[in-house]
């Protein structure tokens, strides 16, 4: 089990962060090794596992944008529950490739899909290092939530101009990360993210006006583990 405190941006596109709980649980049987999760995948299951191939379901949460981060001039998006479908296969021993595309329930109700790849370096369950690419793509329902501007919302105080957004990519970036174990029950955990808004995301008014095409977040867990011996 891990918890500590994470730092990301608040909402996508955000130029301010905010914290909340780095939470994972991993379970393995007696003499074998803990299954790699990276730590910005969603919180999920397998249904489906074989040759080092893998289905499941996945969530997610995104923190909501009030009215207030935008100084009043665009609505809010409420707190976003997605809920949706993960695959993953491992390239190599040391490489592994996975997409997940979910779909809210709450908040942007949006379908939004996440690809990502690790290079996996580990000494049984002592020490694990990871780092690889990411990209998020968007459906224009979400870009539109987060990075429309109607002409009624236009006003010149507001410094924003019309602005319509499409589906396609929303970010590419790059995270990293690393367990240690302590001793035989506790451990560390950390990692860093860098996403960088590209596409409609990044040439919104929005972002230019009120958030940031730098995504960067963050977290460090202590991690206990029980034995059944």
């Amino acid at each position: 089990v891990y918890l500590g405190p994470q730092w990301g941006p608040a909402f996508p596109g955000a130029d301010r962060s905010s914290v909340g709980p780095f939470i994972d649980v991993s379970r393995a049987r007696d003499g074998e090794f803990f299954a790699f999760e990276a730590p910005d995948e969603g919180f999920g299951f397998n249904l489906i596992e074989k040759n080092g191939s893998a289905i499941g379901v996945t969530a997610n949460l995104q923190g909501k944008r009030k009215r207030s981060d935008t100084d009043g001039f665009l609505p809010s998006v409420g707190t976003s529950v997605e809920l949706g479908v993960a695959a993953q296969t491992w390239l190599i021993p040391s490489v592994r490739l996975r997409g997940e595309v979910r779909k809210a329930v709450s908040g942007h109700k949006a379908f939004v899909a996440n690809i990502s790849a690790d290079y996996v370096a580990q000494h049984g369950d002592d020490w694990l290092i990871s780092v690889g690419p990411r990209i998020t793509l968007a459906d224009g329902k979400y870009h539109r939530r987060y990075y429309d501007v109607r002409a009624s919302e236009a006003v010149p105080l507001s410094g924003l101009t019309p602005y319509r957004a499409k589906a396609g990519l929303h970010s590419v970036g790059a995270a990293a990360s690393a367990l240690y174990q302590l001793t035989d029950q506790w451990g560390l955990a950390a990692y860093a993210k860098y996403e960088r808004l590209v596409g409609d995301a990044a040439s919104s008014p929005v972002t230019r006006e009120y958030g940031s095409r730098n995504q960067p977040s963050a977290g460090l867990a202590v991690s206990y583990t029980f034995s059944s011996k």
